[in-house]
């Protein structure tokens, strides 16, 4: 076993240890007695101080031109590639995932801050004709102040990269909150971003518990904006608290994401979406496949495929070259896919295949899950309302492309969807009912790109949308500009002609 990695906070250009000197440990979830890191567990005070750096950064940093801004952010772009694989490697033992998806991680890293640092010569706004004479309209992108931005686990580098690298070259200050199983990732990451050179203050790092500094930083007076990916539940808090402070919000949080399979879809090519889509990184991603809504004419062939399938995925280590699925990020998480196996049962739906912790050899020093299929499932039971985030797919059965619609919007979720289908009328009508923020038609629920809008409806979110150019809209706010030089007072919306 490697050493620990020693994590500390970022704060105004200094690591520091928290202000108690208290630490916790993060641990490689396929063997639970690796330590990985350990990181300190901060309080309030760290908070403030973060906060006071961020806030006095940001009264220099808004005035760094916009290009110049995104000069450093494509820095970080050119460092996160020299550094690929090192961060690759520590994902894959710090969250568990296989290195070809660690890899995959960063490399939307590195997209990201390519793509950001392209807006920072496009941050448009408008021009328009007044209705006045000798008087100019305009609007403007203005940053917003001191962002707080709170990252989960499950793409420890590509989330808060997809928050970061926008956030600054729109003129924001950040202080990175990230989920305490990848401390060491989000470490490494700030590392790169003090590499890159951005002045003291600009970036800041405070690592703890969610209740304790995720709390402190939603509340606290000085913080603009939050930015929050992660569960619904959580994610219903923090709005409620921003809402209550008149703080800007963005929520991105659960999914319980449908592959539609109607009776003349291209059964392999449905297959390979399904199979990456509900088991790819162990069922954690907020865009997996959960429930596939099969047509009842290839339902019985279809499940003979998926089953064999799954039957032959590789568990294992993410570090292994073999794995191809890698194991549950922590033992709380793990015990909460077991227990909606027990629900499932309870409900009546039938295990085809796995179901259960996996013990088998090394499997038994991790936390891992057997890639599972849930047959006579029913679109009320809670296994196909409730998101699980782990390698569990509940099958469906419809009669028609009506009902399979009904069924995937039947969701307090609105994510991602998906359709297979040779049909191009009901592609189509499937791009406009489906009520989600993401459709893909004959492709998985997972594989979003930088440069498009990610986000959803219902419960998913509150609206705003990362990446691409929406992710501009989280971290502005426009000013309207009046530029009025006829040399006298004009009134606007006053009929006063003769």
């Amino acid at each position: 076993m490697t050493t620990p990695l020693i994590c500390n906070n970022y704060i105004n250009g200094k690591w520091e240890d928290a202000a108690s000197a208290a630490t916790l440990e993060s641990r490689n979830p396929a063997n639970k007695h690796e330590v990985v890191a350990t990181f300190p567990r901060s309080s309030a005070t760290d908070v403030d101080a973060a906060v006071s750096a961020a806030r006095q950064a940001y009264r220099s940093w808004r005035l760094v031109p916009a290009p110049a801004r995104a000069e450093y952010v494509f820095r970080v772009g050119e460092l996160l590639s020299k550094y690929k694989e090192e961060l690759a490697q520590l994902i894959s033992r710090e969250m568990g995932k296989p290195l070809v998806e660690a890899r995959g991680d960063v490399q939307e890293g590195i997209d990201c801050a390519f793509y950001s640092a392209g807006e920072g010569r496009r941050l448009f706004g408008q021009t328009v004709p007044s209705e006045m004479p000798n008087k100019f309209a305009m609007t403007v992108r203005m940053p917003i102040g001191v962002c707080a931005l709170i990252t989960p686990w499950n793409f420890p580098i590509a989330i808060p990269c997809w928050k970061a690298m926008p956030a600054l070259v729109c003129g924001n200050t950040i202080i990175l909150k990230p989920a305490e199983d990848t401390s060491a990732c989000a470490t490494k990451l700030i590392e790169i971003f003090a590499e890159a050179g951005l002045p003291p203050g600009v970036v800041n790092l405070v690592h703890g518990v969610g209740e304790e500094v995720g709390k402190a930083l939603v509340e606290h007076p000085d913080v603009d904006l939050v930015s929050f990916t992660g569960s619904s539940e959580t994610g219903a808090e923090v709005g409620a608290t921003c809402g209550r402070t008149h703080k800007r919000v963005c929520l991105e949080m659960g999914g319980k994401n449908a592959q539609i399979v109607m009776e003349d879809a291209d059964l392999q090519l449905a297959l390979d979406g399904a199979v990456w889509g509900a088991f790819g990184t162990a069922g954690q991603r907020c865009t997996a496949t959960s429930r596939l809504i099969l047509h009842r004419d290839v339902k019985e062939k279809f499940t003979t495929m998926l089953k064999e399938r799954a039957s032959k995925i590789r568990l294992g280590a993410g570090t292994d070259p073999n794995t191809e699925v890698g194991p549950i990020i922590n033992e709380r998480q793990l015990q909460r896919v077991n227990k909606y196996l027990d629900i499932a049962r309870e409900e009546g739906a039938t295990v085809l295949i796995g179901g259960e912790i996996a013990r088998e050899g090394e499997l038994q020093h991790g936390y891992f899950f057997e890639p599972t299929i849930l047959d006579n499932v029913t679109p009320q039971m809670r296994v196909a309302r409730e998101e699980i985030f782990g390698p569990v797919v509940a099958l469906i059965e419809i009669s028609n492309f009506e009902e399979a619609i009904n069924i995937l919007n039947d969701s307090n979720y609105g994510l991602s969807s998906s359709i297979y289908t040779r049909d191009i009328n009901r592609a189509f009508a499937a791009m406009r009912d489906i009520e989600a923020g993401i459709t893909y038609i004959n492709g998985p629920t997972i594989g979003a790109e930088v440069h498009l809008p990610f986000g959803g409806v219902k419960h998913t979110g509150n609206g705003h949308r990362e990446a691409g150019t929406t992710a501009l809209d989280v971290f502005t706010e426009w000013k309207t500009v009046y530029v009025d030089f006829s040399g006298s007072l004009q009134r606007a919306q006053i009929d006063n002609r003769e």
